[in-house]
């Protein structure tokens, strides 16, 4: 997903090592895996909001167990056995904790909502019992986000009596209440009869495992949400070791 203030990037920087990467994919190849992606500009890879998860699941689902680069897929017979989805840091930018029981479709960011559209994915990998399906948490906002966002106009008229910092604090802690219902054993999965799908909270991650609700590591002196190399390369750390896990816990082969 792009940002505002950012620009698109196009698909064929997957391949090229960003300053602030963590280098999974080349740990990941060293760990054997079979790296393929969609990235932004592709059918599969764009559009990647929280509420683009389950129409693009359920209505391209083929496609996304066949992708192998962007808008190539297999030609034979393969599928991808594991299914890694995460959307960026502006799904984080809750509005509202929202009311029940939510809306799957959204649109507005509500985490009532997000709520919903989670649930409403589950069944669509409950389809695919032999896929393992990743879902990483949208990573947070940087400490001085909002800048990202809002104009300096629409601040005035949004903020009242409220700072910016004061807004980005709230919106923390709405992100800190969906990410608690995701991974907790009695929030999104609770109840779910498969191995299947897996939760690997970047988001917490990326806020020093609660100390903070905002993101730990930014870039641009805390205005830009896009995680510094050290917050990514402790994810990319504590993210191998957990897929080991899961993968060994579907019994998939060596």
């Amino acid at each position: 997903m792009a940002s505002a203030g950012y620009p698109l990037e196009k698909a064929s920087c997957i391949y090229i090592a960003h300053p602030n990467g963590g280098g999974l994919r080349d740990h990941l190849i060293r760990q054997g895996y079979e790296v393929h992606e969609a990235s932004y500009g592709s059918e599969i890879g764009e559009n990647t909001d929280q509420f683009d998860w389950l129409p693009k699941f359920r209505d391209r689902m083929g496609k996304i167990l066949t992708v192998d680069f962007n808008d190539k897929y297999y030609q034979d017979g393969r599928k991808n056995q594991i299914v890694v989805f995460k959307s960026c840091f502006p799904n984080s930018l809750f509005v509202d904790v929202g009311k029940d029981p939510g809306n799957p479709a959204g649109p507005l960011l509500t985490v009532t909502n997000a709520m919903a559209t989670l649930q409403a994915l589950l069944p669509e990998m409950q389809k695919h019992p032999e896929t393992l399906f990743v879902y990483l948490t949208a990573p947070p906002v940087a400490p001085k986000g909002y800048k990202e966002r809002f104009g300096k106009l629409v601040l005035k008229k949004i903020l009242g009596r409220q700072s910016a910092a004061e807004l980005v604090s709230a919106q923390g802690r709405l992100a800190r209440h969906f990410d608690n219902w995701v991974i907790s054993p009695d929030g999104w999965l609770k109840g779910y009869p498969l191995k299947n799908v897996v939760v690997f909270d970047y988001y917490d991650t990326l806020t020093n495992h609660g100390a903070s609700n905002l993101l730990y590591y930014p870039t641009a002196g805390g205005t830009d949400s896009h995680p510094s190399r050290t917050g990514n390369e402790k994810a990319t750390a504590e993210f191998l070791p957990f897929l080991n896990r899961t993968v060994h816990r579907m019994g998939f082969s060596e």
